[in-house]
């Protein structure tokens, strides 16, 4: 006899469905995140701050030391290690990764970021007291420097620290505060040690595959140990005969024997065997004894733990599971910290709106005023301090079960994903679709609510919708006439990791901790669409993978412009007359621009198996004055998508096509049910007619969904993992061709106001997306249409807990 658990308040509602409902799972303790994955934190945890990215601990163990680096308020923290209290904490201007106590417990260095300091706080009674500051460089845009990884020698004479910006190592007296040496690297580099003697350093090539091992006395590189992608975190032990190397890109550590400065083992830190990335290997600890390293794998949210008692034959001991993205683990005694990067769950704004300060030059904001702003998205992560007793041989084992639990991943859907037999969807590489044609449109940034949120057949709020069926006739009539997804989710937070997200189902830990810098308004390098092949997932994008696999492609606007491609598969596959992200280039330009290439294409035969269209001003110029209108912008977004289908669904190939539609990333505007909910679309004959769906979708599940048309492997552990879309299609074709529907609004009109809305639009910078701060522009667009003295509710950030069958036996 069976027992079935089934866990949902909506039950009786949605059967055999999933459902969202935000909150935590009181029965199992797990948490349900909004790409699919679960949480269920070991130990207890203390609230940190925005992105905690780096934690060091205090030679003598009595202090904690926590740098916050995230897009809204960075500081540092003091922490009592005994008490797990915090001491103190300064807010600091700018900041990232560095962070470095002395070797007396009288300093704490921490990294100032781009304003290319290192700021020198003094430990009295406590507290940190007013910081010296050693000047590396000129503050950004004019100076390019950024400090990351820094170490202090035993005597205080020296600070070292390593750069992500110019590449560099620095090395500065800061007692006189002056830079006794500047060294050129190869790359971009993350994290550097010291030997126990001092005679070496060692630097991790965060962009070049390897160590830099820098000779202290000589002042100049002495070698590159080849290691594995991303190289970030460095652990000496004791003696310094072994260095772990922590290879976010390749899931694995490196255990280079310092002697020979050879690799002697490369550590796999996944779940299952498998290269596919997405464990994102980025924290390192080893245990009072050095038996036990502690691996934090900040993708899936859990430590891998090792036996590596005898280096060159390490045993993996199991797992623990930790926070959401786990960044830096240490141990003090016989508790394990864990820093986890977004905290142990997605909370709704707690407070509601916050007041926060006039804009500097780039139009971000910060700090405090009489205005009243809302909450950015990335400011409500939370970032936490995982405190975990040393796990017994049981208790591990435990833990371990937890951590596959938690995960949607496993080896074997790496092969037969999740579907039905007789659906149009493979669920294996190399089965045959009768869908031949695969057109993906990506959009930018809308939250359900805001488009949807007025079908009654969804799970919407009508009060938060600003672009109905008025502004988006031919997206609610995608939904009312095809299927209607109420529960889908991006993956991405902001368009920096939306773009990577939405074309590799994966950012890099590279795209994922400097993107908060730059959307702070703090500098740094971005281009985060292709451009710097540090940002890269190791695999390459979706392109990449057909390429190799000899599927035929092409991009139109999508990580290009005007058939300049930003990344070398594209060359030559792009379409010439499709403008990139630009606002000041309506959706019909770029709807014609597809229209003619697709004639030509079909007259050739030629159309491509697998095609990516940029259709992005749903964005929209917020209430800049002679601007079009948001409501203008999306309804031009809208009828563009019409008139793409119905050229497509009128031709010969519809037969054998698919269209999917969505967005990068949902842009902070509010939705009752989370900030990643999200309006998307599955157009096609295969498609179900006048259905409505509940089953919760991610990005990395539509990306599956093309994968499995196209006989495409998966391309990380997100898409292997994700539910395909099997359920919105079906085996009996409808071959009815789609006819656009013109918006009920004139598609030129521009913003005449003049008030407080459209003076904050001034200050957007429009050149690239988000590049205006998402938060205040997500408001004007709510007062452009609500009203100037409306209010925009808060985003909401949740948890979920989905709807489960899981099946036991009596005698298990």
């Amino acid at each position: 006899m069976k027992k079935y658990l089934i866990i949902s308040l909506f039950a009786l509602i949605f059967q055999n469905a999933y459902a969202q409902l935000p909150g935590k799972n009181e029965s199992n303790g797990q948490i349900l995140l909004p790409n699919g994955w679960k949480l269920s934190p070991a130990g207890h945890s203390l609230q940190v701050g925005d992105l905690p990215l780096n934690m060091q601990v205090s030679s003598s163990g009595r202090f904690i030391a926590v740098t916050n680096n995230g897009q809204s308020t960075q500081s540092v923290q003091l922490i009592d290690a005994k008490t797990e209290k915090i001491l103190d904490e300064k807010i600091i201007k700018k900041s990232w990764y560095g962070l470095a106590f002395s070797k007396d417990e009288k300093h704490l260095y921490v990294s100032g970021g781009n304003d290319n300091i290192i700021l020198n706080f003094s430990i009295v009674g406590n507290k940190l007291t007013e910081s010296d500051t050693l000047k590396l460089g000129d503050v950004w845009p004019k100076g390019k420097v950024s400090p990351a990884g820094i170490v202090v020698n035993k005597v205080n004479t020296k600070v070292f620290t390593v750069t992500k910006e110019d590449s560099c190592l620095y090395i500065i007296n800061p007692v006189e505060k002056r830079i006794i040496k500047k060294i050129q690297l190869p790359a971009i580099a993350y994290s550097c040690t010291l030997s126990p003697d001092e005679a070496k350093l060692y630097i991790s090539l965060w962009g070049g595959r390897a160590v830099a091992l820098v000779d202290v006395e000589e002042g100049k590189i002495s070698g590159l140990i080849p290691v594995g992608d991303h190289p970030n975190e460095l652990l000496l032990n004791k003696k310094g005969n072994y260095l772990f190397v922590a290879n976010a890109n390749d899931n694995t550590v490196s255990v280079i024997n310092t002697a020979t400065n050879k690799v002697i083992e490369t550590i796999a830190t996944t779940l299952y065997a498998t290269q596919l990335t997405g464990s994102t290997t980025n924290g390192l600890a080893l245990s009072g004894n050095e038996k036990s390293l502690y691996i934090a794998n900040a993708d899936n949210n859990c430590l891998a733990v090792f036996d590596v008692s005898k280096p060159g034959s390490s045993q993996s001991q199991g797992f623990i599971p930790v926070g959401w993205y786990p960044t830096n683990v240490k141990v003090i005694g016989s508790r394990i910290l864990v820093t986890n990067g977004k905290g142990n769950t997605s909370l709704a704004n707690p407070q509601g709106p916050q007041p926060i300060s006039k804009a500097d030059n780039s139009g971000y904001q910060m700090g405090s005023t009489a205005n009243n702003k809302l909450q950015y998205i990335a400011g409500l992560f939370k970032g936490s301090l995982s405190f975990i007793e040393m796990p017994k041989p049981e208790q591990l084992k435990i833990y371990t079960a937890q951590v596959y639990a938690n995960t949607p991943f496993t080896d074997k859907k790496t092969v037969t994903a999740d579907g039905e037999e007789g659906n149009p969807i493979p669920r294996k590489q190399g089965e045959k679709s009768p869908i031949k044609h695969v057109f993906y449109i990506i959009k930018e940034n809308r939250t359900y609510d805001q488009v949807l949120g007025d079908m009654p057949k969804g799970n919407g709020d009508s009060s938060l919708t600003l672009f109905g069926k008025r502004i988006t006739p031919n997206q609610h009539a995608f939904a009312q006439n095809y299927v209607l997804l109420d529960n889908f989710y991006v993956d991405a937070e902001v368009s920096a990791d939306g773009h990577n997200w939405s074309m590799a189902a994966y950012a890099t830990d590279v795209v994922e901790k400097t993107w908060p810098t730059s959307y702070g308004a703090r500098g740094g390098t971005t281009n985060y669409e292709g451009g710097r092949p540090v940002t890269y997932p190791k695999g390459g994008f979706i392109w990449d993978y057909c390429q190799r696999a000899g599927i035929s492609y092409r991009s139109y606007g999508e990580f290009g412009d005007y058939g300049k491609a930003n990344i070398k598969s594209l060359q030559g596959n792009m379409c010439p007359n499709s403008p990139g992200f630009d606002m000041d280039i309506t959706d019909q330009v770029r709807a014609d621009a597809w229209i003619h290439d697709f004639d030509s294409l079909l007259v050739a035969g030629k159309v491509p198996q697998f095609s990516t269209l940029r259709v992005s001003n749903d964005h929209t110029s917020g209430q800049k004055k002679g601007k079009v209108s948001p409501q203008s912008a999306v309804a031009d977004n809208d009828l563009a998508v019409g008139r793409i289908l119905d050229k497509l669904s009128h031709s010969n190939i519809w037969k054998e096509s698919v269209v999917f539609i969505l967005e990068d990333d949902a842009q902070n505007g509010p939705d009752h049910v989370d900030a990643h909910r999200s309006p998307a679309y599955v157009l096609g004959p295969y498609v179900k007619r006048n259905a409505v769906i509940h089953t919760m979708y991610s990005t990395s599940g539509f990306l599956r969904t093309m994968e499995l048309i196209l006989g495409l492997p998966p391309m990380s552990q997100y898409d292997a993992a994700a539910m395909p879309l099997f359920e919105c299609f079906t085996n009996k074709p409808d071959f009815t061709p789609y006819n656009t529907i013109q918006p009920l609004i004139n598609l030129d009109n521009r913003n005449v106001a003049l008030n407080e809305s459209s003076r904050r639009s001034e200050l957007f910078n429009f050149a690239k997306e988000d590049s205006a701060p998402d938060l205040d522009l997500n408001e004007v667009i709510w007062k452009s249409v609500k009203g100037e003295k409306s209010i925009m509710p808060a985003p909401k950030r949740s948890a979920f807990v989905i709807l489960e069958k899981k099946k036991k036996d009596d005698d298990d």
